[in-house]
């Protein structure tokens, strides 16, 4: 394990927890737990692993969500809030949970976003729930002195999150949804570049899933802006060990390397990860297999 990973194993709290309460949210679901030390370790960006299925269960493998919200005081001494969508057996068995359920938790994880050390123009951009870790960060944009602009996207109304939330912290808020239900028609691609014209940001942070990230890294770089996007990658362990969730990224010194979502990432520039070659090994990567011609 590197010096690097070493240290932010060392930041990683693994506990017992209960649930505190489990409601709904148009499409998605909020819980919120007790998880004393993790609040003050948490940066907007980092995800919590969850076990589910119990003691007993089949369902070996963690799942992971962005973290929504922390609160380091209280009755319960420091809660966690996620928000998911029941998608498969472990979400499913997780929206069954009850109030002071146990569950088994790991956090904070992954590598957050990094904040500005000065005032900067800053458009935040999310799908779905992928707007979850986006408020925390809009808080401490702010107290930085940041603008801060929000577009939020899905498919439908029901599928948006945190739209009232987003009205409280942006200095503009735009909606796209593919079906027209609310806000503009259309898709977070088809507004962001509007978006960036007025308020000629200088950051864009983004989350969501991989398609929309590519196109939004793409949108941010002919505008001049710097992107920072937080991939929803699958993750089987979440701590670095099964090298699941890698995907390609150019590095500083322009050689390309498989880093891992949950510990290199989940964030990375978006003018560095290679969108077009996920899902594969480019024949340019370190270590990458020789392809039989004398060539890597």
């Amino acid at each position: 394990m590197t010096t690097a990973a070493t240290r932010a194993a060392a930041r990683v709290i693994q506990t017992r927890s209960e649930v505190i309460s489990l409601r709904r949210a148009g499409a998605y679901h909020v819980m919120s737990l007790t998880g004393a030390g993790i609040p003050e370790l948490t940066r907007p960006g980092h995800f919590l692993a969850v076990a589910c299925g119990g003691d007993d269960g089949a369902l070996l493998l963690r799942r992971t969500f962005s973290i929504y919200d922390v609160a380091s005081r209280g009755v319960y001494g420091g809660t966690v809030d996620i928000v998911f969508a029941v998608q498969g057996k472990g979400t499913r068995w997780l929206a069954e949970r009850h109030r002071h359920d146990a569950l088994d938790i790991v956090g904070p994880l992954g590598k957050p976003f990094s904040l500005p050390r000065h005032p900067v123009s800053c458009v935040l951009v999310a799908g779905g729930y992928g707007s979850a870790p986006m408020f925390m960060l809009a808080d401490q944009l702010r107290e930085r002195g940041c603008r801060v602009d929000v577009v939020l996207g899905a498919s439908t109304e029901e599928k948006l999150f945190g739209v009232l939330d987003a009205k409280r912290i942006a200095a503009t808020l735009t909606l796209a949804t593919e079906d027209g239900s609310v806000g503009e028609r259309g898709r977070v691609t088809d507004v962001l570049p509007g978006v960036l014209d007025r308020t000629d940001a200088d950051v864009v942070y983004a989350c969501g899933p991989m398609p929309m990230l590519a196109a939004v890294a793409k949108v941010a770089q002919a505008h001049g802006a710097h992107s920072q996007c937080a991939v929803e990658e699958a993750m089987a362990c979440g701590i670095g060990v099964c090298m699941t969730c890698v995907v390609p990224v150019v590095g500083d010194d322009g050689v390309t390397r498989m880093l891992r979502s949950c510990t290199d990432g989940p964030v990375f520039r978006g003018d560095r990860v290679r969108w077009d070659d996920l899902g594969t090994v480019p024949a340019d990567c370190y270590g990458a297999p020789a392809t039989g011609d004398g060539s890597a």
